[in-house]
């Protein structure tokens, strides 16, 4: 009750005080009008006009909701509103005027709407900036031994001077302006509420020494991710912290920028574009179909379901041999997509009763197969599982497929299969072998899709050093010059999606993963996203190639060639004249060499003529204390 008092008493004292500026811009109008003489007749005149003046004024500040706005955070909508309601009621006065006897000079409704929109502004601007400074929220001048971190704005748009207002007017944020950027040189040596823009992205280094930035604030939301990749580049370089408003495309408004902020991540700086879709070929077979994908609680399995869903499947069959990630995925599309038909099987690839169970009960039409073991050394230590679970497993599962006459199987592959230098790529090239010769008997349309690692994925090389950089360092690259292809989870998924739709059989699809990434850049670019400075703050420390590892991956064998497919990211390589029968008796040799390691490297070595290893390759789990490492 007493909060309701206080709000009418509010909106009653803001009533009263609008009458007297009414009056007063009234007033004022017949003085500039008559030049300062007004006539007895005139005063009495507006004594009766300002009375109607103020009637329709405040009428139209209650329609346009002048009395329900909270003055202290008051901006350009409230100077919108205060103007459209004055030009209103002049019109309506102007119209009344021209049919009542006695009437003011015409002139007097335009001059008296000019002063209200000066009185009523003014005064509401007034009361803003008086309230934030007696709260101490409004910092005209950056204080430069101040305890809050302070910040370079880098864009100059629309996007940094609302971050540049919002640190201003709102110390929570714990930010304070310092210093602006943009390469639009029209901007620099203005200011943007008195911060001013000091030149082009390429002075950041040196700007961030000059004012002693602690952290950089990239605030081009409608940047190319080439030219955001080229900035934040410059960005990292000099050890403050950076976060970043989103790319336009997921931006809804710049509004509430606190919640849309985010640390930089490393897939920025890859500058990879957007992947783009043909969207009716892939609805064509996913839209209605019953889709079945194995590892779907895994890192790629998971983004496959997130997005075969968008495409509305009739069913979405989630299976996985670990029940917690695959339980915590269902649930979040149950809640995404409440229209959507999805199940949650658990189950292995290896247990081919079960395989055949779920097969025969759900009859599925679409199967994406990313159920793998990937730990390159983990499989060195234990040869016989990458056995098990990626060439054995794929065996049941393709069985299956070709038994219950799934439309279309993928295989996820890897671009450790190209001349293996390890058991998991050599498992993985067995893999693709018997989903290129089943194609061949089988009226299921079978391919892989081969592609190097994924940002962020479970067990990849970017959680590791994450996790060395909180815990203080080091952080450990096996070797200085070792690269990798990388490309983000969601872009593998799609274009997996992408290949799907492309596929006639047989083929094994290959994604362009740009240019190969050196680790130990990777490792000091996050390093330095973390705000500190690589090898002072954060050790690196070389440990040494492991068992199994390669100094470069490569995406094709000579002999397969390589052609262009319609969608710029995927190409394909040449099916290799592979025979279902005659690699079903080289698993045979395989599956009698599960219990002596030696056996099975060599017995694999003959299956994959390309796969080359070490003798002294790590054999007992015990030997892996000081090679306990993601896969790069």
């Amino acid at each position: 009750m007493k909060i309701r008092i206080e709000k009418y008493t509010k909106q009653i004292a803001l009533i009263l005080v609008d009458i007297v500026f009414v009056y007063a811009a009234v007033f004022i109008a017949i003085l500039l009008r008559l030049e300062g003489n007004i006539p007895v007749h005139y005063r009495e005149l507006a004594v009766i006009h300002g009375a109607f003046y103020a009637a329709v004024f405040i009428v139209l500040f209650f329609v346009f909701g002048l009395y329900n706005s909270l003055w202290e955070y008051a901006g350009s909508k409230e100077v919108l509103k205060i103007s459209a309601a004055c030009i209103t009621g002049t019109f309506i006065i102007t119209f009344i005027e021209f049919v009542i006897p006695e009437r003011l000079p015409l002139s007097v409704p335009a001059i008296a709407c000019l002063a209200l929109i000066l009185f009523i502004g003014g005064t509401r601007m007034a009361y803003r900036i008086t309230r934030r400074i007696s709260k101490k929220r409004y910092r005209i001048f950056p204080v430069r031994n101040s305890s809050e971190k302070r910040t370079m704005v880098v864009g100059a748009g629309d996007a940094g001077s609302i971050i540049i207002r919002e640190m201003l007017f709102n110390p929570g944020l714990n930010n304070i302006p310092v210093v602006a950027v943009d390469d639009d040189r029209k901007k620099h040596g203005k200011t943007i509420y008195g911060i001013r823009i000091e030149g082009g992205c390429g002075r950041i280094p040196n700007l961030a020494k000059k004012y002693d930035i602690r952290e950089i604030i990239f605030a081009i939301p409608a940047v190319s991710r080439k030219d955001r990749k080229k900035i934040l580049n410059i960005c990292s370089q000099t050890g403050c912290s950076l976060k970043m408003m989103p790319l336009v495309s997921e931006l809804e408004d710049y509004y509430n920028f606190k919640e849309k902020l985010r640390p930089v991540k490393v897939e920025d700086l890859l500058g990879r574009d957007e992947v783009d879709l043909d969207v009716r070929s892939i609805a064509g077979y996913l839209s209605g179909k019953t889709v079945l994908i194995t590892g779907g609680g895994g890192s790629i399995g998971s983004e496959i379901a997130r997005q075969v869903i968008k495409y509305k499947p009739g069913k979405l069959i989630i299976l996985d041999v670990y029940e917690n990630t695959a339980y915590r995925l269902v649930n979040e599309l149950k809640r995404k997509y409440i229209d959507i038909d999805i199940d949650i099987v658990i189950a292995s690839i290896r247990d081919t009763k079960r395989l055949e169970q779920v097969f025969d009960h759900y009859r599925p039409d679409v199967v994406f197969h990313a159920a793998a073991h990937k730990h390159v050394p983990l499989m060195e230590a234990c040869p016989c599982e990458a056995i098990k679970n990626n060439v054995l497993g794929t065996l049941n599962t393709a069985k299956a497929a070709d038994k219950y006459r799934v439309n279309r199987f993928v295989l996820i592959s890897t671009d450790k299969a190209v001349n293996p230098a390890n058991i998991m790529g050599a498992s993985k090239r067995v893999a693709e072998m018997i989903i290129q010769s089943i194609n061949k008997i089988s009226e299921t349309e079978f391919m892989a899709v081969r592609f190097g690692n994924v940002l962020g994925s479970n067990g990849s090389v970017i959680p590791l050093f994450e996790k060395q950089i909180e815990e203080g360092g080091p952080v450990t690259v096996t070797h200085p010059d070792i690269r990798r292809y990388f490309m983000t989870i969601p872009e593998a998924a799609k274009l997996v999606i992408q290949s799907g739709a492309m596929a006639k059989g047989g083929e094994i699809f290959v994604l362009d993963m740009g240019e190969l990434i050196k680790i130990m850049d990777l490792a000091k670019n996050l390093i330095s996203l973390s705000g500190f400075i690589p090898d002072e703050d954060i050790k690196i420390e070389i440990i040494g190639l492991r068992p199994g590892e390669k100094m470069f991956e490569e995406m094709m064998m000579d002999e397969e060639g390589i052609k262009k497919t319609y969608h710029e990211k995927i190409f394909i390589g040449k099916s290799n004249d592979i025979l279902y029968k005659d690699i079903i008796m080289k698993i045979e040799l395989l599956k009698s060499s599960l219990d002596d390691p030696e056996s099975l490297r060599e017995t694999m070595a003959k299956i994959v003529p390309t796969y080359t290893y070490k003798k002294e390759g790590i054999d007992r789990i015990d030997d892996l204390e000081k090679h306990i490492l993601p896969s790069t």
